[in-house]
């Protein structure tokens, strides 16, 4: 599969879990609409329509909090600069992102913002340290292509979605518990529809979310590739992710997936066991046969043996 094959292919895929989103939210909504009293169910939509909007303009700076991460200027880290810079110029974009830094040893990276016009890349002093010239430009192309591809806005939206998701289905447990809604109690579909968007509500909101995450990380890998015209670089870089074992310090599931690699500790056990159902990320095995597939390469990981991983 050729790497525009790989980004059309992703962009499909992503249509349909999106679509599988909508869905969700239509059988939340129609158990809400049963449950509750209508006085009751407009209050509610005005204060999710009241959140929705407030996290969507504030999603970038919130994102940078929780992470730690702070602008810097050219002359703080050059070659991060240099590196932004040459990626944007390589995808089209209209300006170069503003550049933030996270003073973290562990190499990771992300890039956020609910548009290209507002977005900006992260990267932690541990990856700009650990990266050399060519894996860097490639970590920074992967996180320009989540600006160009719009997955800033794409994963801003999804995590706004997912937090009313989640809003709408504490409401209903709690109707459902302690009453205060419509009389149902003769209406089985009504039951029964509540029953269900209780259940799927949390569980599937997440599970999108966390699917969506692993599409969009094949996709910037193959847009990094094209961005640079080196599929083996970006190989490269994922192989250093890989190799080094050190985790974020300042993270929390809810910007998980906005990294280049899971900053969580990997799942074990049952969680190890059901093949990255609950990670965010794809394997990253699996990402670097997708561009050897791609790139028509086969990756030497000697070179590891002279970057000082941890």
């Amino acid at each position: 599969m050729t790497l525009q094959q790989q980004i059309r292919a992703n962009r499909w895929r992503t249509a349909l879990l999106l679509l599988l989103f909508g869905v969700l939210i239509a059988i939340v909504l129609g158990a809400v609409y049963f449950a509750v009293d209508l006085s009751l169910l407009v209050v509610i939509g005005i204060a999710l329509i009241a959140y929705g909007v407030i996290m969507w303009f504030a999603s970038a700076s919130v994102v940078a909090s929780l992470a730690g991460a702070h602008p810097i200027t050219r002359d703080q880290h050059p070659e991060l600069w240099q590196a932004v810079e040459a990626a944007a110029v390589g995808a089209g974009l209209a300006r170069t992102p503003a550049v933030y830094i996270i003073e973290d040893p562990a190499p990771n990276a992300f890039a956020a913002g609910r548009n290209p016009e507002h977005a900006y890349v992260a990267a932690t002093t541990g990856l700009v340290d650990l990266m050399g010239a060519r894996e860097l430009r490639a970590v920074m192309a992967h996180e320009i292509a989540h600006v160009r591809n719009r997955d800033v806005r794409l994963m801003a939206l999804t995590a706004v979605l997912a937090g009313a998701l989640l809003i709408l289905s504490d409401i209903l447990l709690r109707v459902f518990i302690f009453g205060g809604g419509r009389n149902n109690s003769n209406n089985p579909f009504a039951l029964i529809g509540v029953l269900v968007a209780l259940v799927l509500a949390p569980i599937g909101a997440v599970m999108i979310q966390m699917a969506l995450s692993r599409r969009r990380e094949f996709l910037a890998d193959a847009s990094a590739a094209e961005i640079t015209g080196d599929p083996e670089g970006m190989a490269r870089a994922l192989a250093v992710l890989q190799a080094d074992t050190r985790q974020v310090g300042h993270v929390g599931r809810a910007t998980a997936h906005l990294y280049i690699e899971s900053p969580l500790v990997k799942g074990r056990g049952l969680l190890g066991s059901l093949g990255g159902m609950f990670q965010t990320h794809p394997r990253l095995d699996d990402r670097i046969a997708a561009l050897e597939e791609a790139g028509g390469f086969r990756l030497d990981r000697g070179f590891l043996n002279a970057v000082p991983v941890q």
